[in-house]
């Protein structure tokens, strides 16, 4: 019996050992790739980005949200990964204040979707920013241009942002990996005001995507204010 739980253990430390690995590994090969881009960019006289990104739109329709529906629903746009390829991208978008509602417009970083589910995602959360539509315009433009230009503390940890348009308010939302690292998770929060220049008024949500899963919400029940 002893012997069976050691070789046991030794199998998980195994298997735990090789998923460090596999991990470094992946990151290793990103890095590589993301080098090799901005060498190839540059060399051709453009202002290569850190990441590279893709705008998504999703029009949304009304019921119970399900993961197969949801993914129907998302639009790529378009991706950039130069100061040139985002202002192409950007100045075709549409501006906020002439979208339908529900309308939710997502910038992610490449290999990452705008979901939930998606590996990067499940285990992070969200902070939330509840603006009028007056102003969301532009604040939405200053997180854009904030993400694209790698300006926010702890940006490695940031998957993406999202703009959900609604009938009475427009909601911010910014989505990290990590939801557990409760440092992180303030020193995003703090990065986001300071960055956006948000109001005192202005209240600031924070919600893990395991609990969007659990009641199928994107911004009820939040657990942590700030």
């Amino acid at each position: 019996m002893e012997i069976s739980e050691k070789k046991k253990e030794a199998e998980n430390n195994n298997n735990a050992r090789t998923a460090t690995v596999d991990s470094s590994t992946t990151t290793d090969i990103i890095d590589k790739e993301a080098e090799e881009r901005q060498a190839r960019e540059l060399k051709a006289g453009l202002h290569p980005l850190k990441h590279k990104f893709v705008f998504w739109y999703t029009r949304r329709t009304p019921g119970v949200r399900t993961q197969s529906s949801y993914e129907d629903n998302i639009k790529k746009i378009a991706e950039f990964s130069t100061v040139e390829g985002f202002w192409v991208c950007y100045c075709h978008l549409a501006r906020p204040s002439l979208l339908p509602s529900p309308t939710d417009l997502h910038l992610f970083k490449e290999g990452i979707r705008p979901l939930w589910e998606d590996s990067a995602n499940c285990n992070g959360g969200k902070w939330i920013i509840r603006l009028k539509k007056v102003v969301s315009g532009r604040f939405w433009e200053d997180l854009v241009l904030a993400l694209v230009g790698d300006q926010l503390d702890y940006s490695d940890d940031i998957c993406g942002a999202v703009l959900s348009i609604r009938f009475n308010e427009d909601i911010l939302s910014v989505w990290n990996r990590n939801a557990s690292d409760r440092h992180c998770v303030m020193a995003l929060r703090d990065a986001i005001k300071r960055h956006l220049k948000l109001p005192h008024s202005y209240v600031m949500d924070y919600k893990p995507h395991d609990a969007s899963l659990r009641d199928n919400s994107s911004y009820r029940n939040t657990w942590l204010r700030g």
